[in-house]
C-alpha cells in the first residue's frame, strides 16, 4: 500500500474513532445528563426546543470560577428579577452588585452590566458567532464557544476545567496543565460532533463534573472508557498533571464595624476599579494584594471605643488576607464618604463574602436575612 493511502486510512480510521467516542458521549448524555435552570434537556432538544441567549450567557458567566451548586440560586433570582437583557440593562448598577454580593469575582458583575447594556442597545440579540461573541465585555474564548455551542449549537470546541480532565486522561497527555492547554483544544475540535455540538459540550462537562472526578473518577460508568488511556494504564488521577503550586503571599489589616443604637452599621463603597470594584465595606485599613494595612484599633477611620471582636481570614484568587475586626457603638452623622445601612437592609447591601465576615465576627447575625438585629438595640 502506497504511504499516501496509508495516511488516509489512518486519518479515515482517527475520525470514525472520533464520531464513536462523541457518539457514545451523547447517548449517555441523553440518559444521565443534570437537570440545571438555564438548560434544555435532550428530550426538549429533541422536539424544537432552543436555548435562551440570555440564559445561557448568565448562567456561563456566573459559572466562571464558581460551583453549579453555588450558581444555581443566584441564576434563579437573577432571571427573576430580570427575565430579559433589556431588563437587566435597566436595572441600576448597584442593585445588579447587591443581587451579585457573595458569589465572588465581581468584576463580572461589572462586565454582565456592561454586556447587557451593550445587547440591549443592539436590539437585543445576542452574536450567534464566537467572533460576534468576543466583541462584548466580560466574553472571552471560553464563555464565547459555550454560548456558541449551547445557544446557537455551533460546533465550538468548549473547554473548561472539567473538559480538560476529560481529555487529558482520555490521551494520557503528559505535558503539565498549563502548557497543554493549545494540544488539548486541539482534540476537542476534532471530537466536536456537526449534528449536537451544544449537547455535546454539555456531555463533556457533565462527564467531569459527575463520572471524571478530580478524586476517585468512577471509571467503570463512564460511557468512553473503552478508549481512555488512563484508565489502561490504571492511574487516572495522575492526570492531569499539574506543576506545584507557590504558597499564596498572606496580608493582614483591619476592619471595623461601627454599630448605631439602632442597629445600622457604617458602611462605604469601594472604588470603582480593582479589588472588589463597587462593592459595599465597613472602613478597613489598606490592604491590597501586595501590602498589608495596620492592624490595629489606633488605625480606626474616627475615634470610639474600639472593642476587638476576633479576626477573620479570607482567600482570593491571589493572595490570603486576615483581618483584625474591631467594633464600636458610635452615634451621630455619617463620615464623608460613608453611610448608615439600617438593620433591615444590611442583608441587601453589595457585600463580598470577606465583609460579611467581618460584620458577622462583631455583630452576630447581622447579615442575616430576615436580620435578627431589625428591633432598636441598646447602647
Amino acid at each position: 500500500m502506497a504511504p499516501l493511502d496509508q495516511t488516509r486510512k489512518a486519518s479515515q480510521k482517527a475520525a470514525s474513532e472520533d464520531m464513536d467516542i462523541a457518539s457514545r458521549l451523547l447517548a449517555w448524555y441523553d440518559a444521565h445528563h443534570r437537570d440545571l435552570p438555564w438548560r434544555v434537556t435532550p428530550v426538549a432538544f429533541a422536539r424544537g426546543v432552543r436555548a435562551d441567549p440570555y440564559r445561557v450567557w448568565m448562567s456561563e458567566v456566573m459559572l466562571q470560577q464558581t460551583t453549579v451548586e453555588a450558581v444555581k440560586a443566584y441564576f434563579r433570582n437573577f432571571v427573576e428579577k430580570w427575565p430579559t437583557v433589556e431588563a437587566l440593562a435597566a436595572a441600576p448598577a448597584e442593585d445588579v452588585m447587591k443581587a451579585w454580593a457573595g458569589l465572588g469575582y465581581y468584576s463580572r458583575a461589572r462586565n454582565l452590566k456592561a454586556c447587557a447594556d451593550l445587547v440591549a442597545l443592539r436590539g437585543g440579540r445576542f452574536p450567534d458567532s464566537e467572533a460576534g461573541l468576543r466583541e462584548l465585555p466580560g466574553i472571552g474564548a471560553y464563555t464565547a464557544a459555550a454560548i456558541a455551542a449551547i445557544a446557537f449549537d455551533r460546533p465550538a470546541a468548549v473547554v473548561d476545567g472539567n473538559v480538560e480532565r476529560v481529555m487529558t486522561r482520555l490521551y494520557s497527555i503528559e505535558a503539565p496543565l498549563s502548557e497543554a492547554k493549545p494540544e488539548i483544544r486541539a482534540l476537542v475540535e476534532k471530537l466536536v460532533p456537526q449534528t449536537r455540538p451544544g449537547d455535546f459540550a454539555q456531555a463533556m462537562m457533565d462527564l467531569g463534573a459527575t463520572i471524571c472526578t478530580p478524586k476517585r473518577p468512577r471509571c467503570m460508568l463512564c460511557p468512553v472508557r473503552e478508549d481512555c488511556s488512563a484508565v489502561l494504564s490504571g492511574d487516572p488521577e495522575r492526570f492531569p498533571v499539574r506543576l506545584p503550586k507557590d504558597d499564596k503571599p498572606l496580608r493582614r489589616g483591619a476592619a471595623f464595624v461601627a454599630e448605631r443604637a439602632d442597629g445600622a452599621i457604617l458602611m462605604r463603597k469601594r472604588p470603582e476599579k480593582g479589588l472588589l470594584g463597587g462593592m459595599t465595606e465597613v472602613p478597613t485599613t489598606g490592604w491590597t494584594a501586595r501590602i498589608d494595612g495596620a492592624t490595629t484599633a489606633g488605625a480606626a477611620p474616627f475615634p470610639a471605643d474600639w472593642r476587638r471582636a476576633g479576626q477573620i481570614g479570607h482567600v482570593f484568587t491571589h493572595f490570603a488576607l486576615e483581618l483584625e475586626i474591631f467594633h464600636a457603638r458610635v452615634n451621630g452623622a455619617a463620615p464623608s464618604g460613608h453611610f448608615w445601612s439600617l438593620a433591615h437592609e444590611i442583608s441587601g447591601e453589595a457585600l463580598p463574602t470577606v465583609m460579611k465576615k467581618a460584620i458577622e465576627a462583631a455583630i452576630p447575625g447581622a447579615t442575616k436575612k430576615p436580620s435578627s438585629h431589625s428591633a432598636k438595640r441598646p447602647v
